[in-house]
């Protein structure tokens, strides 16, 4: 360690534009030195707070004249940066030689807005900003517990990144909380500028397509996941939070699944594994059965296809490839256009590509409405993560479809359920509460019952606090 000296501090901030020295002296003679970094501190709170109340002051020190601060006493060079680097002003008092920091961070941070990525017709609108200590605060509010412990970690030997992992105590399975630390504190990176460098760091299979953590902006989500015995992980300067552990039900789940009536939301629910199953293998089966198995199809819609296909110069499965091609370019330049202008790209692209392609005879009718109809049943899926690696899954199908038939897409649907089967969140089975079989937690899994049948926490969870009544009902 380091000693500190005013000869090693201007030495580290040399050619630091927006670092400060500053020399004060009081009228009984005492002279304070205070280095800072102006652009990440509250000058305004730094004058009206530390700098006039301690040179004003007759105290003989710091801690005396300053007693509403708060004050660490700093006794190395390597603690002194890194509080700077934090938003702290260091003082030196020349009588006592002492070296303290008072944190005074500026609290620049854009306002609570509504979440963009998980909108819902009711209930709550606020969701997190890139401002750490505003998306605990959002969480307390919600859960006003001392048993809602939250621990810091720093990762990224460049970027310093704050790591909050919340959990509620008592309620919780400590072995998740084990695994997660130990995971934390494992990272050895250097920059962490999202709350996904994290989860590459800390998810058990980083191979896999399917994400292992649950990347969320809503307060209420984490507020509900911590009150049925999961944790979440914050990430500084960045608005989405980690949940896990998850499983791949998790990400077909939405808020409105709890603000709609229980029947509505169990309607839905489903539609949404349906609309994914179509979504990764409609096409396929197009290019399947009219690549090798066009004696299954009725004589009338044969009829259609073989008219639609009579003139093209492609084989089922380039027709297929090229389409699919070409709408993820248009998601991709709706994605990055101005907002007001890609939702016209949207529309408006699709409708003159797919005439187009029609038309030129590059593409037939049926394909042009297939493809149409998987392309939207992927956005009923309201995980973000999971629409794009359906992209993937409906390609590996296409190629299984198009040398293999029917058979291939079978062969590729036992294939995605094996890996399901092997992925784990937090070293918990990814397919709970099939596989494992949890029985009652089927009361919230592809329906979503009443939220008076939800009285015990999930098995799969094992959580130490099991019921969620305040007594246990016989």
């Amino acid at each position: 360690m380091t000693a500190i000296s005013l000869e090693a501090l201007e030495q580290s901030l040399a050619l630091m534009e927006d670092a400060e020295i500053i020399n004060r002296q009081t009228p009984d003679g005492l002279h304070f030195t205070f280095i800072y970094i102006g652009t990440i501190i509250d000058q305004e709170r730094l004058n009206e707070s530390i700098m006039e109340p301690l040179v004003r002051s007759f105290q003989s020190s710091v801690e005396k004249s300053l007693i509403t601060a708060k004050i660490t006493r700093l006794f190395n060079l390597e603690q002194a940066l890194q509080d700077l680097l934090k938003g702290s002003v260091l003082v030196h008092d020349s009588s006592s030689g002492r070296w303290n920091a008072i944190l005074l961070p500026n609290s620049l941070s854009r306002s609570i807005e509504t979440s963009e990525t998980e909108t819902i017709m009711f209930g709550p609108k606020d969701s997190f900003s890139e401002q750490l200590e505003q998306n605990i605060l959002l969480i307390r509010r919600r859960l006003p517990l001392t048993a809602l412990k939250t621990e810091r970690y720093t990762v990224g030997s460049l970027t310093q990144t704050t790591v909050v992992l919340m959990y509620i105590d008592g309620l919780i399975n400590p072995e998740f909380v084990d695994y997660a630390k130990n995971k934390l504190s494992s990272i050895d990176f250097d920059m962490f500028l999202d709350s996904s460098h994290v989860a590459a760091f800390i998810e058990d299979h980083y191979h896999s397509i399917f994400p292992q953590y649950l990347q969320t902006d809503r307060p209420d989500s984490c507020a509900h996941s911590l009150g049925i015995g999961k944790l979440v992980i914050f990430v500084n300067n960045t608005p989405f939070a980690l949940v896990a552990p998850i499983t791949l039900f998790h990400l077909f789940q939405s808020p409105e699944d709890y603000i709609n009536r229980w029947l509505v939301a169990s309607f839905l629910r489903p539609l949404r594994y349906l609309s994914f199953l179509l979504s990764i293998t409609l096409i396929p089966f197009y290019v399947a059965l009219t690549t090798h198995h066009y004696q299954m199809l009725p004589l009338q819609i044969l009829y259609v296809i073989i008219e639609s296909r009579s003139k093209l110069p492609l084989s089922p499965f380039w027709e297929a490839f090229i389409i699919l091609i070409t709408l993820e370019i248009i998601k991709e330049a709706s994605l990055r256009m101005p907002t007001k202008t890609s939702q016209n790209l949207g529309v408006i692209g699709g409708i003159v590509i797919g005439q187009a392609a029609v038309e030129a005879g590059f593409a037939s009718q049926v394909l042009i409405v297939l493809a149409g109809i998987s392309a939207i049943s992927t956005f009923l899926v309201p995980n973000y993560l999971v629409t794009k690696s359906s992209l993937l899954l409906q390609f590996m199908f296409l190629i299984f479809a198009s040398y293999l038939g029917i058979p291939g897409i079978l062969l590729g649907l036992v294939g995605m359920l094996a890996h399901l089967n092997g992925l784990t969140s937090l070293n918990q089975p990814y397919l709970a509460p099939v596989s494992p079989f949890y029985w009652r937690d089927w009361v919230d899994l592809f329906v979503r019952g009443p939220l008076h049948a939800m009285s015990i926490r999930p098995d799969a969870l094992r959580p130490l606090n099991k019921y969620r009544v305040s007594r246990r009902r016989k």
